[in-house]
C-alpha cells in the first residue's frame, strides 16, 4: 500500500493512495487516530488495508497539499558518505562505521512544496536519497530482523548548505536550515517495493541528470543502519532514516552547482515514487 500525510480544507490528516485518488483514514481506523505516525505506533496498516479493501476513495489527489510522509518524527537520522561515488568525490576515506548526523522535523516539507534557499548563502545543494521510517521500534535490533523493522520506504531530498556544513567538523548547521529537507511523496510499504536493494535513484535537476545509482551501491545496508542507530538510541515508530546520497552532489562539480528560485528538483526511486520540488528565495516568501 501507499500512504500520504496532507492537508485538505485546513484539516491535517493521513490516507490510503489508490491510483490518483485517496481513501481517508483520518480518525476512522481508531478514535483518536489522526497521522501516519499514530496509525504506526498503534500498528494499524493491516487495519487500514482491511478498511480500504470495498471502500470508494474519498478525494483525489490534486485536492490535497502533501505534508512530508512523517511530518513530526520523533528522529530524523541520515546516513552520510554511503555511496563509494560519494565518498570518493569528496575525498574522505573509508570507514569500520556509517557517519550519522540528524535533521531536525520542521527541517522538512513535502512534495510539490517549495525547498527554501536561505538568505545567508548561494550554496544550496540537492542530495537524492531513500528514506525508510520505521514501523517497530526496538533497541540493538540484529541485522537479519532489521528489515521487519521497517513500515515502508520514500524519496528524499537531503538538501545542504554547503558552506555552513563545513563551518565546523559537525555538519547540523548546514543540514537544518527551515524549507530544506523534501520528504515524500508517499510511505510505499516493504511488500510494494520487495528487494529494496534493486531499485534505482536517480536525481534530476531542470529535467537534467544530476545523480544516478541502484540501492545495491549502498556502501553501508540498510539492515546495517538500523543495527547500528538502534545500538545508540532506542527507535520507535515513526523514526524516519534517510540512507545516503549517490555521487554527483553539485558542490563536486566543475564548475559547482547550486540550487536557485525557480529550480525543479526531482528525486526517482522507481516503485516507491518521484518527489518534485521547486525552489524559492527565502526573501521571497
Amino acid at each position: 500500500m501507499k500512504f500520504v500525510s496532507f492537508v485538505r480544507m485546513g484539516r491535517v490528516g493521513f490516507g490510503a493512495v489508490r491510483n490518483s485518488e485517496v481513501v481517508n483514514l483520518t480518525g476512522k481506523l481508531k478514535p483518536g487516530v489522526r497521522s501516519l505516525k499514530r496509525a504506526l505506533a498503534d500498528d494499524l496498516l493491516g487495519e487500514a488495508e482491511s478498511y480500504c479493501a470495498n471502500r470508494s476513495a474519498d478525494f483525489a489527489l490534486s485536492d490535497i497539499t502533501f505534508l512530508p510522509v512523517i511530518p513530526d518524527p520523533g528522529k530524523i537520522l541520515c546516513v552520510g558518505l554511503n555511496y563509494q561515488k560519494h565518498r570518493e568525490e569528496t575525498g574522505r576515506s573509508p570507514t569500520d562505521h556509517p557517519s550519522m548526523f540528524v535533521r531536525f522535523p520542521d527541517s522538512q516539507i513535502g512534495h510539490r512544496q517549495s525547498l527554501i534557499k536561505p538568505n545567508v548563502s548561494d550554496h544550496f545543494d540537492y542530495e537524492g536519497e531513500l528514506a525508510i521510517t520505521i514501523g517497530r521500534g526496538g533497541r540493538n535490533i540484529a541485522e537479519g530482523e532489521a528489515l521487519s523493522h521497517v513500515a515502508g520506504y520514500s524519496c528524499y531530498n537531503e538538501g545542504s548548505i554547503r558552506d555552513w556544513q563545513k563551518h565546523t567538523i559537525q555538519f547540523t548547521p548546514g543540514k537544518t536550515f527551515s524549507g530544506t529537507g523534501a520528504f515524500g511523496p508517499y510511505l510505499v510499504t516493504p511488500d510494494e517495493v520487495g528487494d529494496y536493494s534493486q531499485l534505482p535513484i536517480e536525481t534530476r535537476l531542470n529535467g537534467e541528470v544530476m545523480q544516478k545509482a541502484e540501492l545495491s551501491d549502498l556502501i553501508f545496508s540498510i539492515p546495517q543502519i538500523i543495527n547500528y542507530a538502534s545500538t545508540f538510541t532506542p527507535l520507535v515508530a515513526g523514526d524516519v532514516i534517510v540512507t545516503g546520497t549517490p555521487g554527483g552532489v553539485g558542490f563536486k562539480r566543475e564548475p559547482p552547482v547550486y540550487l536557485k528560485a525557480g529550480d525543479i528538483v526531482e528525486v526517482d526511486c522507481g516503485k516507491v515514487g518521484t518527489l518534485v520540488n521547486g525552489v524559492v528565495d527565502e526573501n521571497a516568501l
